[in-house]
């Protein structure tokens, strides 16, 4: 029927619906905001990802050449990008003093008619290998300042519980575990024992902590360290002050060697003449758990590399895309943006920054820290300290603008605020939350590649690592604009730290 269609009244039709079309208002066309992040391409952040989570780069592990070579790449991405290194530094890259100790696994604690062995019922934390001999013991608690009022420890060997009575978690227990160790010490304590509890599983307390281990270096003195033993499994149950009264024995000895690491540092000045003296840090650690046995989980030989691509190349491209976008269409505030090593080793390379900051940290009024363990969630970003760290507004703008939402921590239980480097900082004062890829809950499909040799560049969404970078650049240049700094919610832990610091 069409070919018979009267060519008059198809000529009608046709201008009719011109003239129709001709006179229908068109809409505006949505502007895209002129900010560079919102110009971001999914292969810019996905270049670093591939790069530092490659097969050749043998996991970054702290102390190994190539956890140094993707510190390197870091600073080279400042320098492409005309940042300056921060403080006084010639360099963007800070030396960390660290040092790899190693047991030498001799030794043997007598009390009574029992004896402790070493990896089997102890293991030597730190300290000089020391003999006893019948030396006294004084139980103490849970050998916090307060549990030495009325004691005499001196010469004496203290004894103390893991943690504290409050404490939620282990972590807890071993962040405060150093201070421990300085209360006995200034006490005059011959060592220092602390008893961990049954249900930590010793075999695993003695893979990560009785091995080759790095650590801060430990100051030269003139007299040699008080041992500090941790004992568990079996032989905690049975050691208490109905049982012990005084050891005899040997602890190990350690050889300490230097390791080359290094942070990375740079500072972009903001515009504004008087917020520009104030900085919002940016921080993510780029180094990870290695190969083989090192990296304390499965592997075989066809695949033995911890490739790390999660945990933590995706926060680290979300730094340095950062760095990018804040570089072209510059905040008011400065920004400093830091890169840690050694965070999977303890918060190594974030602590000693935190004890040796190249710009003063009372001048620092935010750190949004980016860290995760995976994703299973791509509708989301998820930040530790939400609630706490004054900048929930901004977080939540930030992500809305390219389609996402945010959620609070779904797994307090986990204690994760303390568990990366933003607690460096918060411990000073600082307001820092951490900013980590979305997820709802800790399952399968974050197990499968946290800590994983299967954690490869290939397996994540680079359209959602795009989203993620934004977002965390966008919200970078919010918070950095604000009129006032965000402070910590009232009655927070950190908050007494924070008005020490800023006072």
């Amino acid at each position: 029927m069409r070919s018979f269609i009267n060519a008059a009244v198809l000529t009608g039709c046709v201008l009719t619906s011109s003239l129709a079309i001709a006179q229908k208002p068109k809409k505006a066309t949505p502007k895209t905001p002129a900010l560079p992040e919102f110009q971001l391409k999914t292969e810019d952040p996905g270049v670093h990802v591939r790069f530092l989570a490659a097969d050749e780069m043998l996991g970054r592990r702290t102390g190994e050449i190539t956890n140094n070579v993707a510190a390197r790449y870091i600073a080279e991405q400042y320098r492409r990008l005309g940042l300056k290194p921060a403080g006084t530094q010639a360099d963007y890259l800070q030396a960390v003093a660290l040092e790899r100790v190693a047991s030498d696994n001799k030794g043997l604690l007598v009390y009574g008619s029992d004896s402790l062995k070493v990896k089997q019922h102890f293991i030597l934390l730190s300290g000089e290998k020391t003999t006893f001999a019948h030396t006294p013991v004084v139980f103490a608690a849970y050998g916090t300042e307060a549990d030495y009022q009325g004691l005499d420890v001196k010469g004496k060997i203290v004894v103390a519980q893991f943690g504290t009575a409050e404490a939620k978690n282990p972590q807890e227990g071993f962040d405060l575990s150093e201070k421990k160790v300085k209360w006995a010490a200034d006490k005059g304590a011959a060592a220092l024992i602390e008893v961990l509890p049954p249900q930590l599983p010793w075999q695993i307390v003695v893979r990560y902590f009785a091995g080759d281990r790095v650590r801060v270096a430990s100051e030269k003195s003139e007299k040699p360290a008080m041992p500090h033993l941790w004992i568990g499994g079996t032989a905690s149950k049975g050691f208490n002050r109905d049982h012990v009264k005084e050891i005899s024995g040997e602890t190990p000895g350690q050889e300490k060697v230097p390791v080359r690491s290094f942070n990375v540092a740079a500072v972009l000045e903001g515009t504004d003449p008087a917020l520009k003296n104030e900085y919002v840090v940016l921080s993510a650690h780029f180094d990870h758990v290695g190969t083989g046995k090192n990296g304390g989980g499965n592997f075989t030989a066809a695949d033995s590399i911890f490739n790390g691509t999660r945990d933590n190349a995706f926060g680290t491209a979300a730094v340095l895309e950062a760095a990018k976008t804040l570089s072209l269409v510059k905040p008011k505030r400065s920004v400093l943006f830091l890169n840690f090593t050694g965070e999977e080793m303890g918060l190594l390379g974030s602590k000693y920054y935190a004890e040796n900051p190249l710009v003063p940290m009372k001048s620092c009024i935010f750190n949004l820290n980016s860290d995760g363990a995976g994703y299973n969630d791509t509708t989301l970003v998820t930040v530790i300290g939400l609630e706490r760290t004054g900048a929930k507004a901004e977080i939540e703008a930030a992500a809305k603008a390219f389609g996402l939402r945010v959620n609070e921590d779904p797994a307090p239980e986990q204690g994760l605020f303390d568990r990366s480097d933003n607690v460096s900082f918060a411990a000073k004062g600082v307001p820092a939350p951490t900013i980590t890829p979305g997820f709802n809950k800790f399952d399968d499909k974050i197990y499968k590649y946290y800590h994983q040799v299967s954690d490869n560049p290939d397996t994540i969404s680079y359209d959602y690592l795009l989203k993620f970078c934004q977002t965390y650049a966008y919200a970078a240049r919010l918070i950095a604009n604000l009129p006032a700094r965000p402070q910590w919610s009232k009655g927070d832990k950190y908050e007494p730290a924070a008005q020490e610091l800023y006072k």
